[in-house]
Parts: structure tokens; C-alpha cells; sequence
């Protein structure tokens, strides 16, 4: 009997290296391979998270990636991904993120859900086109955010849209006197919810969603916060438009530009509302929210060199300014430009892992603005 039991768990153990070894296989397999999955099957990645930016500094965690196709047979059916991420970063921010963007068979419904929960202090300059280092604040912040997105195909490249998104902000400062209550232009310094529910409208010639190598995505977003939460939340709207273009030079080579403006309007407009200029995907090298106002503006090329199936490296250059309602300054216009590489852990989705450095401004007194970032998926 006990030969037995002891035969059955050499089995088991046996089956659950030969399982794991499979399953090893064949995400080295997806990582490593130049082979494209001409089948279009559904891939699962659960994978260690390495990322950075001067926001967060380090990021680690754990990130899982569902990716698949609605019909497999429909090779004009874009592809669909479930993303799960949670991650914690050496400037003590934690990070939970579930996304979904399905696309229906033959693209006629596009879907796109999130749920996200930040812990996550940063700096904080104050508001306009011309804050100073100096007077940056550290400052507690925690965001609930709970979004929701259906977009329907009308004609073969226009898509119209419902979109809904719900947002709770909190915060934490105790430098008194600091410009955080100190500036008469600075509102919402208490957090507060807001509810934004809009219409967009959408041009989407790209022959791909995860590595576009040409064609054209425009996308106008209009929303409307509705005074539901009462005291001094914010009722406005929010507007944004989102350009993109992209061509083929040659079977390696892609030029891409994008273009982006973004602009609130209402009453009692709280500063963590406010567009914000630099992140990871548009004025690469500026800290985000250095600069912020009631209006964003800001562009951006990027040549792209697919050397190897599963390598590419990339330069760019672009430039942008926040600005209040009075007027852009001209003069106030930032620069951004730098290089990166580019890792293809699915060569057949062109998803990629994604490293850069982007160079800004040098004000006087202050240091050169850089940033430094490790990222999954293409700027734009």
C-alpha cells in the first residue's frame, strides 16, 4: 500500500514537472522565437514587472497578459488583450490595474474597462507653463478611477462612442504655507469625485493597434462632469483630440507622428483635473505634471527601425506647453527629443517591452529635465 501511495506521488510529481516544463516552453517559445503564430491562437504571459520613470523611480511587481482573437478566422479582426498588473515602486507608490480592450469579430464593437487603485505620492510644481523646481511640494495622493468605454463601428473606418468614468482623488500635504494652500490659482486641495460621461468620435485607418506601420487614428472625446457630488467638486467639461499618422519608409522603417490637445472648462477646477504635460508616451523627459493648465498642447515624431523581428530602436522629437485660457504663449513652448530601444515579446502582435530617454528644457539654476523609462506596448 505505502509502495503504491509513494508510486502514485512520484507520478504526480513527475506529471507537474512535465506540465510546468510545457508551460516553460512555450512562454521561452514567445519570449525568444522569430516565428510569427500564423494560427492566431490566445497566448497567456504571467510575468515578472521591471519598469522606471522619474515619477515612480523603480517599479516591480507581477503583470499577466491574456491576448487573443474574437474570430481567428477574420484577419482583419484586431487583437484583443485582458492586462492585469499590480506593482510597487522604490518611492513607496503601489499600483493595482485591471484592463480590458476587446474588439468585437470584424471590429464592429470595440470595448475597453478599467479598474485602478494608485497609492501614489509625487511632486507637485503648482500650475501654469513657468513653475520652478524650487517651489515642488511632495505631496500623498490616492486615486480610485472605474471607467468604462463602447465604441460602435458605423462605416469601415469611422467608430462612434459612449464613454463613462468615475474618479476619487484624496490627498496628503503638511508643508504649511507651501504653494499647495498658499496659491490663489490652486483649487481641489481636499481630493474630491467627479463623474465624467462623453461622446467621442472616431477615424481608425491603422493596420494594426499594437504596432501601426501605417494609416491614420483620430480620435475627438467630449465629456460632461455634472454638479453630482456637490461642496466645491468640479461640473465642467473636459475635451480632448488625439491624432495619429503613421508610413512606411520601408519593410523596417516607420515614421509616426502624433498630436494631442486637451482642454477643461467649469467652475472650481481642481488642479489634479488639470491636463498635465510629460509622461511616458507624449514630451518624453519632462516630469509628469511639472507643467499643467486648462489647456494642453503638444506634438511629437517618431522614426521607428525594426531592425530584427524581435528588435527595433527608435529616436523622436516633439514639443508642447500648458497654457490658461488667455492665450498660448508661443514662447512657452517646451521641447522634447531622444531615443530608445525595443524588445518584441510577441512578434506576431508586435507587442513590445519598451526603454527610453527623453531630454527636455534647462531653466537656470536647474538642472537639465530627462527621463528615464521601461515600458510595455509603443508610445503611441
Amino acid at each position: 500500500m505505502i509502495q503504491r501511495i509513494f508510486r502514485l506521488l512520484i507520478l504526480v510529481v513527475l506529471l507537474s514537472i512535465s506540465n510546468y516544463t510545457i508551460a516553460q516552453n512555450k512562454i521561452l517559445k514567445k519570449l525568444f522565437s522569430n516565428t510569427k503564430d500564423s494560427t492566431r491562437s490566445s497566448s497567456f504571459l504571467p510575468m515578472p514587472v521591471l519598469g522606471y520613470a522619474q515619477e515612480t523611480g523603480f517599479e516591480f511587481g507581477v503583470f499577466a497578459l491574456y491576448s487573443f482573437y474574437t474570430d481567428r478566422q477574420d484577419t482583419l479582426t484586431r487583437n484583443s488583450a485582458i492586462t492585469g498588473v499590480a506593482t510597487y515602486t522604490t518611492l513607496k507608490q503601489s499600483n493595482f490595474l485591471v484592463k480590458a480592450d476587446l474588439w468585437a469579430p470584424q471590429n464592429k464593437y470595440h470595448y475597453v474597462g478599467e479598474i485602478r487603485f494608485r497609492d501614489a505620492p509625487y511632486n507637485f510644481y503648482g500650475t501654469g507653463d513657468d513653475t520652478r523646481d524650487a517651489d515642488k511640494i511632495f505631496l500623498g495622493q490616492k486615486l480610485f478611477r472605474l471607467s468604462a468605454e463602447i465604441e460602435k463601428k458605423m462605416r469601415p473606418v469611422s467608430f462612434t462612442g459612449l464613454n463613462a468614468m468615475f474618479e476619487n482623488y484624496q490627498f496628503d500635504e503638511n508643508e504649511f504655507g507651501s504653494i499647495f494652500n498658499s496659491n490663489p490659482y490652486i483649487n481641489g486641495q481636499n481630493g474630491g469625485k467627479v463623474l465624467f460621461l462623453g461622446i467621442s468620435q472616431i477615424i481608425d485607418t491603422r493596420n494594426n493597434n499594437t504596432y501601426t506601420s501605417k494609416g491614420t487614428y483620430i480620435k475627438l472625446n467630449y465629456a460632461y462632469a455634472p454638479a453630482l457630488f456637490g461642496n466645491d467638486n468640479f461640473e465642467g467639461s473636459q475635451t480632448k483630440i488625439d491624432v495619429r499618422s503613421y508610413k512606411t519608409l520601408n519593410n523596417k522603417t516607420v515614421l509616426g507622428f502624433n498630436s494631442i490637445y486637451q482642454t477643461l472648462q467649469g467652475t472650481n477646477t481642481p488642479f489634479y483635473l488639470l491636463p498635465q504635460l510629460g509622461n511616458d508616451m507624449i514630451m518624453r523627459g519632462y516630469y509628469t505634471g511639472r507643467y499643467r493648465d486648462q489647456n494642453l498642447l503638444a506634438a511629437q515624431a517618431e522614426l521607428r527601425y525594426r531592425f530584427h523581428p524581435r528588435m527595433g530602436v527608435v529616436g523622436f522629437l516633439g514639443g508642447g506647453t500648458a497654457f490658461r485660457n488667455r492665450g498660448i504663449n508661443l514662447e512657452g513652448i517646451k521641447p522634447s527629443y531622444g531615443a530608445g530601444m525595443r524588445y518584441f515579446f510577441d512578434v506576431e502582435r508586435g507587442l513590445s517591452i519598451r526603454l527610453d530617454y527623453g531630454v527636455g528644457e534647462k531653466l537656470p539654476n536647474e538642472k537639465r529635465q530627462t527621463g528615464f523609462y521601461i515600458s510595455l506596448g509603443e508610445a503611441f
